[in-house]
């Protein structure tokens, strides 16, 4: 599922339609977007979505809480066999949870630290992190500098906790997941922020409003110009036929040919 994930809230089911069409994958939300006297409709509208379950997943709320095992049950009386879990971090309750794909939404210190065994287990398919949610965990207040030269960018614990979740997904062959960018209005500092995800390795975003979508889109498509000189860098390693030869004054070897070949494949989103 991806590049662009776009969160429905569930007790809003008639946006359930128009989020399938704008994005590439719905992420049906019944934890945080949901008010606590909503939650009971909002699983019976989950139910009755008729979404492609191949490009959608359900967000149920923390483990821990009772609302959980209503999810749960509610996700079972459905056709959906992905759920991405919020508040990730209890390794063994995870991993007993077999009927699922899961992805693990990594959204505490508990859950940060716990990612690299969340990433392997065997239901696991993908790992999101949070930022906002982290941060609260730790007892702080904000996620972003919120004034002077570097307002919108991220504070170095995010920033680490971001890392740590992406290297975690990678070492286990797993996806990771870009956060959200709450400023949906900011269409500038969200598509910075995609570009970084795409370049640094993040196999999708996801999106909270409809106009995210396309830039997003726009990040991980690569341009005609980065197309045509992957395609012509595969090329002359065909024909040179050797694992590190020179080509327009510089050297090439397996880990370039890697970074044209995802460029190949981004091509085709």
């Amino acid at each position: 599922m991806g590049p662009a994930l776009l969160f429905a809230p569930a007790d809003r089911p008639e946006r359930f339609a128009k989020a399938a069409e704008r994005s590439d994958a719905v992420i049906i939300d019944l934890e945080d977007a949901v008010a606590p006297a909503a939650k009971t409709a909002a699983r019976e509208n989950m139910i009755k979505s008729g979404l492609n379950p191949a490009t959608t997943m359900v967000r149920i709320n923390a483990l821990e809480t009772e609302d959980a095992a209503l999810d749960l049950a509610a996700v079972d009386r459905s056709k959906y066999k992905t759920i991405m879990i919020a508040k990730a971090s209890e390794v063994d309750i995870i991993a007993s949870l077999t009927r699922y794909k899961v992805v693990v939404l990594c959204e505490s210190a508990a859950g940060i630290l716990a990612a690299p065994r969340l990433a392997k287990l065997p239901n696991v398919v993908g790992l999101m992190w949070g930022a906002e949610d982290l941060v609260a965990s730790l007892g702080g207040t904000s996620s972003r500098f919120t004034s002077g030269a570097r307002a919108g960018s991220y504070r170095a614990v995010a920033t680490h906790a971001r890392s740590q979740l992406l290297l975690a997904a990678a070492a286990a062959g797993k996806m990771a997941i870009d956060s959200i960018y709450a400023d949906f209005a900011d269409l500038d500092g969200l598509a910075e922020e995609s570009e970084d995800a795409v370049a640094s390795g993040f196999g999708a975003k996801a999106c909270i409003h409809p106009s995210q979508v396309n830039v997003v889109r726009d990040a991980y498509r690569p341009s005609d110009a980065e197309v045509a000189a992957a395609r012509e860098l595969l090329a002359a390693a065909e024909e040179a036929g050797t694992g590190v030869f020179a080509f327009k004054g510089k050297m090439v070897d397996g880990p370039i040919l890697l970074h044209a070949k995802k460029i190949m494949t981004r091509s085709s989103l």
